[in-house]
Order: C-alpha cells, then sequence, then structure tokens
C-alpha cells in the first residue's frame, strides 16, 4: 500500500515537474526571440515585455485550463460509462458550444461585442446540457447519456452546417471554419479571467466523485450497493464537463483528441484506478496542449497551423490504433 502511495506520488512529482518545463518552454517560444529567465533578472524593452507578459503568458496559461478541462473531463467520462472510447464530445457539449459560437458570427454579434463568441458559446453548451438532462435524466442507464449526447451533437453540427450554408457573406463563412479548427492565438488575460471561474467550477464537480468512479468499476447495481448515489453522480458529471469543455471550446475553438489520448496514456501508471486518473489526466492534458501549442508556433508553414488540426493529425492514428487493440484483446 506504502509502495502504491509513493509510487503515485512520484507519477504527481514528474508531471508537474513535466508541467513546469512546458510551460516555461512555451514562454520562450516563437517568432521573436524573448527569454523568460532572462526577463527575471534584466529588464526587457517594451516590445519583448508585450511578447511575454501579454501575448506568450495568457496564451500558456490558457492552454493549461483548456488542456486540463479535457484530459479531466475525458478521464470522467470513460469512469462514468466504463467506456475506454468515450471522451468529452460525446455528451452533446461541443457541438451545443460550436452551434452557439456559429450564430454569434452569423448573426453579426462577434464583430459588434468581442467576448460574443465565448458567451455565445457558453449559452449553446448550457443549453446542450439542460437538453440532455431533460432527455436522459431520468433513465437509469449510462449509455442513455450517450444516445443522448450523439443526437444532440448530430442536430448541432446540423444547424451549424445550415448556418454556414445560409451566410451570406463568405468571409464570416470561412472565419466560422477557421474558428471551429481551434486555436490559443491571441488569447488575452481577459479570456483567462472569464474562462478561469466555468473551468474551476468543472474541476470541482469532476473531482469531487473521484471515490465514485473506483465503485462504478464494479458494476452500477454494487456501486448503489456501496452507497454511490449515480443520478447525482451523473448530475455533477454532466455540469462539470459541460463547464469545462464549454468554457474550452467557447474561447479556444474545438480541440479534439486530448480527452480521449491522455487517460489511455496514464491508466496503466496508476494501476487502471478510474479515481487516481482523474488528476494525472489534468496534468497529463495540460502538458499534450502545452506541447502542441508549442508545434503549431515551431512547424514551419505560411500561417500558423491550427491548434485542433495538430491535436486531430496525432490523436487520429492513436484512436485507429486503439481500436485494434480492443479488436485484439476481444478475439
Amino acid at each position: 500500500m506504502n509502495g502504491r502511495k509513493s509510487e503515485n506520488r512520484m507519477l504527481y512529482f514528474l508531471l508537474s515537474l513535466s508541467l513546469i518545463t512546458t510551460f516555461i518552454l512555451s514562454l520562450n517560444m516563437g517568432d521573436t526571440p524573448v527569454s523568460f529567465f532572462k526577463s527575471l533578472w534584466t529588464k526587457l524593452d517594451r516590445e519583448s515585455a508585450v511578447i511575454l507578459w501579454e501575448i506568450r503568458l495568457p496564451r500558456a496559461i490558457m492552454a493549461i485550463l483548456v488542456g486540463a478541462s479535457l484530459g479531466l473531463s475525458g478521464a470522467a467520462m470513460q469512469g462514468f460509462l466504463r467506456n475506454p472510447l468515450a471522451e468529452p464530445g460525446v455528451m452533446g457539449v461541443t457541438g451545443g458550444a460550436v452551434l452557439g459560437a456559429v450564430l454569434m458570427f452569423y448573426t453579426g454579434l462577434a464583430s459588434v461585442f468581442s467576448f460574443a463568441l465565448p458567451v455565445g458559446g457558453m449559452i449553446g453548451a448550457c443549453l446542450s446540457v439542460v437538453i440532455l438532462y431533460a432527455v436522459a435524466g431520468r433513465m437509469h442507464s449510462a449509455y442513455s447519456l450517450i444516445l443522448a449526447g450523439v443526437a444532440i451533437n448530430t442536430l448541432a453540427f446540423a444547424l451549424t452546417a445550415l448556418a454556414l450554408n445560409l451566410s451570406k457573406n463568405p468571409y464570416a463563412s470561412l472565419e466560422i471554419v477557421f474558428w471551429q479548427m481551434g486555436s490559443l492565438a491571441d488569447r488575452s488575460f481577459e479570456h483567462v479571467t472569464l474562462s478561469a471561474p466555468f473551468v474551476l467550477a468543472g474541476w470541482i464537480l469532476l473531482l469531487w466523485d473521484a471515490r465514485a468512479w473506483d465503485a462504478l468499476t464494479l458494476g452500477e447495481e454494487t456501486a448503489r450497493s456501496m452507497g454511490v448515489s449515480l443520478g447525482t453522480v451523473r448530475f455533477r458529471l454532466i455540469v462539470g464537463t459541460a463547464l469545462c469543455v464549454g468554457a474550452a471550446v467557447s474561447f479556444c475553438g474545438s480541440i479534439g483528441f486530448v480527452g480521449l489520448v491522455v487517460p489511455h496514456l496514464l491508466r496503466p501508471f496508476i494501476r487502471y484506478q478510474p479515481g487516481k486518473l482523474l488528476g494525472v489526466s489534468a496534468l497529463g492534458g495540460a502538458i499534450l496542449l502545452l506541447l502542441a501549442d508549442i508545434g503549431v508556433r515551431v512547424i514551419p508553414s505560411h500561417t500558423e497551423i491550427k491548434l485542433g488540426v495538430l491535436t486531430a493529425l496525432a490523436g487520429a492514428p492513436f484512436f485507429i490504433v486503439l481500436i485494434f487493440k480492443m479488436r485484439r484483446s476481444v478475439l
């Protein structure tokens, strides 16, 4: 038992150290050479100070908030549904957030109000949760969440496509498409302060039921006999995921596969305990998204590659390998 605790502490230590290292590396990466360490003992010129403290720092903080949210939500979803292929977007929150933000583009509010996109995205995410709970809230099976989420996602993306189809401004349509690809570019401290309360509230709700995830590995009936209230756990899962993923999508666009990949990479190190996977997945998600954001800045291209494109290119092969691995285990 003590050996297992020491292993967990070591894992947290290594992930925390990796996060700090990646965070500092993110502050140093970019077209303009600015050293974070040099800024600690030397006063930077105005241009360098603006680049470091007003452009790169909020971008790196936003990467941590979004990456941790996606990793934590993915681990929680997989633990509750007991499905290794589950990820945050399965409940329709991603589709609802994208639709809400796209409607801000479509109505022209995005050009009038600077925070119309995140506000619209959060409203869309919240509405999708209300619909999800109205449809599946009283059903006992966890898979009812998947079915309801698929229906909401399908409807949301159909309405998003309809908005693109009916848009009279081709430039607005192009802007919508590029926004959907996901990016952390041009994020400021205003975005950080506006998104942080939603994200932190979501983290609290998802981490609240860490012990319940371990009980759920034995089945829903066994978990109930151990005093786990599945209805309460499901409610906190839905609301917590909505807050985390809704805020992430609203402020940064759609960034996929982080919530799927990170829990799988870290699960063997915590001996397949879903409760302990939550915290390490949050750290792993933050590290992965920081590395991906560094990647889009260092990969040579005429324009910066969108973050969601890079995570999809890296995540899709992993997803395929995972499916083949599951097929072999079944056979």
